[in-house]
């Protein structure tokens, strides 16, 4: 049996202005995942965990926390942008456009704005690229610009996935029932 390598991400070299890509992953929203990401970064606004000051709002329910929704679609995006990325250089011009509900479906999209060498580190390049994140009616619900470093192809790093004490049976074995 072959191993083959899973997705490594995309290394500098894989970048080109005009490059646009759909992530693969949506992601509904709970109000689980909205009280906790709230009392988690110590936000005290009622509005995200509290159901009677959200019926009472402009929007009659509550609202899932924007940082919340900024950190999905981040998150989305790194499969495709910035699985090789040696950091974050900045963050740029967010825009919230459309409110997020619990059980909204959020997907993202970017596309690559600039590609650049670094000047500091021959290791690595400059990507920027813009991303938004889509909820399952279509509507925009937040775009950011976002600088990252990444890493060029020749500067992956190896990885430290274990060995196997015993190796992997591509069948089951005799008399083994499924």
């Amino acid at each position: 049996m072959q191993t083959k390598a899973g997705w490594q991400g995309r290394f500098f070299e894989d970048f080109e202005v005009g490059d646009h890509y759909r992530h693969p992953l949506g992601r509904t929203i709970t109000q689980t995942d909205n009280t906790w990401f709230t009392l988690l970064t110590q936000n005290t606004a009622e509005m995200h965990f509290n159901q009677v000051v959200g019926e009472a709002s402009d929007f009659g329910r509550s609202l899932v926390n924007s940082t919340l929704t900024l950190a999905v679609v981040a998150g989305q995006s790194v499969i495709d942008t910035s699985y090789q990325a040696i950091a974050n250089l900045g963050w740029d011009g967010i825009k919230l456009k459309n409110p997020v509900f619990a059980g909204d479906t959020i997907w993202s999209e970017s596309i690559v704005l600039d590609v650049r060498e670094s000047n500091s580190r021959p290791h690595a390049g400059i990507v920027t690229v813009r991303t938004r994140g889509l909820k399952q009616t279509g509507a925009e619900v937040l775009s950011y610009v976002r600088t990252f470093m990444v890493k060029k192809r020749a500067a992956a790093t190896v990885t430290s996935f274990p060995e196997p004490l015993e190796p992997f049976a591509s069948e089951p074995a005799a008399g083994a029932t499924a």
